[in-house]
């Protein structure tokens, strides 16, 4: 049994059975490959306290499982924002990029009239609901994840709300940041909002977006999401993200569709 999605090998992260995704056993779910993104842009130093506001992943290939190496580079340095890049590489193979965008971190007393008014999903009671595995067996979704629905589900077409939580830590030995865990979360809104069947149509996303007005709190993330599928086969999925506090940002999702 896993105890984590990945496991430290030097300078290289060695994948579980936990990472696998839907749509090829012998591929990752962008989830975890997109947490371990973050964890790195945040890793990096700057010259003043600074807070990821956006994180833009393109899936370049497949990730496959195997160790994987993180690469990270500040594009522009500064005291107000700050960009770093990221790349994630089987051998000598790109997988995976990532662009983060830092402002940095102020105490500002806003009007109350400027605090968002979206309505909190309310926190999740019960057992999540176990999602539809291709071929069966261990993966991110009954291993990695926890997901409870309030609205949808997997086996209900449409859009769909659910609370979210690691049930893994992200690296062996480290608690999740608030950062990883949105990350990991964020990658869902396809399937939470899933409107074609699983077992008989592809809609991979190549790109995650995920914008975040303020850092999460506590383990659970909650996912609002919608899918829009076009007739000529792309698409795009939306959601909204929450904590237990109130709205913290969105994510996007491109989609490529197609028949199995």
């Amino acid at each position: 049994m896993a105890d984590a999605l990945y496991h430290p090998d030097g300078d290289r992260f060695v994948p579980t059975e936990a990472t696998i995704g839907p749509w090829d056993r012998s591929a990752q779910h962008g989830g975890p490959p997109a947490a371990l993104l973050a964890r790195a842009v945040e890793q990096v130093d700057a010259v003043v306290p600074m807070q990821v506001t956006r994180l833009t992943y393109d899936l370049l290939r497949p990730v496959p499982l195997q160790p994987l190496e993180v690469r990270t580079e500040v594009v522009r340095d500064g005291k107000r924002i700050s960009v770093v890049e990221a790349g994630l590489w089987a051998d000598s193979t790109l997988v995976m990029r990532a662009s983060a965008l830092r402002i940095r971190v102020a105490d500002l007393e806003l009007p109350a009239a400027a605090a968002a008014s979206d309505d909190v999903p309310p926190l999740p009671v019960g057992e999540g609901e176990e999602a539809i595995l291709l071929g069966g067996g261990n993966a991110y979704n009954d291993l990695g994840i926890e997901i409870r629905f309030l609205h949808g589900g997997f086996q209900h077409m449409g859009p769909g709300t659910a609370w979210v939580r690691l049930r893994l830590p992200l690296v062996a030995g480290e608690e999740p940041s608030p950062l990883v865990r949105a990350a990991a979360a964020a990658d869902l809104g396809n399937g939470v909002s899933s409107v074609l069947k699983q077992k008989e149509w592809l809609y991979i996303n190549p790109d995650l977006t995920v914008h975040l007005s303020r850092p999460p709190v506590g383990e659970w993330i909650a996912v609002r999401a919608v899918t829009h599928p076009g007739p000529s086969g792309a698409g795009m999925a939306e959601s909204a993200l929450y904590d237990s506090k109130g709205r913290i940002g969105r994510s996007a999702q491109s989609l490529l569709l197609d028949r199995r």
